[in-house]
């Protein structure tokens, strides 16, 4: 059993109609994923708008009420019941840096709320941590006073990660933690997550729809289409030897800078959309969704349809 370990997690959104609002159907947002992750690593969930990866996330953290399935968490079973006792061990930084951080609030209020939530710290001790949180990001100490407005948006992403790591907690959900930054600052701010997930032993579900920043900072990968699995490997399985047409379509997509090889890239997405749109049924079912995924080496799984 893996630090984080998901197990036929299902979250289904009821569909209501009529003057009564009665129940006519569900979305299937999140339809039955398995998940195992070692403590300290790195899981990647990548997928388009809509896949159900950021509905997973909110289900873990309890944000979202899971329809059925199990979430265990070094080795504990996550309920609605005992979910207070998991609150310190697992935060989120969200994808909106300024958004997730009230404008009315002064850095210090912001990072302390944690420690006024769980811990009884005296205003001089409360103040003392939060400027070493300041600090161990990278940010001013004597920015306590000041407003989230005061700063830009890679500063804010990292006051959202000092107020995230300040119960010391040992599992990080982040969602699209950089697409709301510059191309330029956002190496920058993986690069520094990456740095305190090797000082504290972090482990972190990251949630993207980029998969070159995935292939950057996952040992693990999971591409959600429709609120299923289509592959799952690691970086090298997914990169390198992917299988499922899904996931080829969206490595193709992916920019290619040398100007030399534009014509053998765009003959690659075509002949990949010509299979896509022509051989639909061997990599869906019926309805259009990913078949089960089945183990094809000791690391990479993928949909494929049983063959009778």
């Amino acid at each position: 059993m893996g630090f984080l370990e998901i197990k036929d997690l299902k979250i289904h959104f009821p569909i209501k109609a009529g003057i009564l609002k009665r129940t006519i159907g569900h979305v299937k947002a999140v339809d039955g994923l398995n998940i195992n992750l070692e403590e300290g690593k790195t899981y990647g969930l990548v997928g388009e708008s809509g896949s159900g990866k950021t509905t997973t996330g909110r289900g873990i953290i309890g944000l979202n009420d899971i329809t059925s399935g199990q979430i265990f968490i070094d080795n504990k079973e996550v309920t609605k019941r005992n979910m207070k006792d998991f609150r310190r061990d697992v935060q989120m930084v969200f994808q909106d840096p300024y958004s997730s951080l009230n404008p009315k609030k002064r850095i210090l209020d912001i990072i302390a709320e944690p420690f006024r939530n769980f811990e009884k710290l005296s205003k001089v001790e409360e103040r003392k941590a939060v400027q070493e949180l300041l600090e161990r990001v990278g940010i001013s100490p004597d920015s306590i006073f000041k407003y989230p407005h005061e700063f830009s948006g890679g500063q804010r992403q990292r006051i959202g990660i000092a107020r995230a790591i300040a119960l010391k907690p040992k599992l990080i959900i982040a969602d699209e933690p950089v697409s709301a930054l510059d191309v330029s600052v956002q190496a920058q701010v993986l690069n520094f997550m990456q740095d305190i997930q090797k000082d504290l032993n972090l482990t972190y579900f990251f949630i993207s729809h980029d998969l070159g920043i995935i292939r950057h900072i996952c040992d693990h990968i999971g591409i959600m289409y429709k609120g299923r699995f289509v592959e799952e490997g690691t970086p090298d399985d997914i990169f390198n030897n992917p299988q499922h047409i899904y996931t080829k379509r969206l490595i193709a997509s992916i920019p290619d800078i040398d100007p030399t090889k534009r014509g053998e890239v765009q003959n690659t997405r075509r002949l990949i959309n010509e299979d896509y749109e022509s051989n639909t049924k061997n990599y869906f079912d019926s309805e259009g969704l990913a078949h089960p995924l089945k183990k094809i080496s000791n690391t990479h799984k993928v949909a494929i349809p049983e063959r009778g």
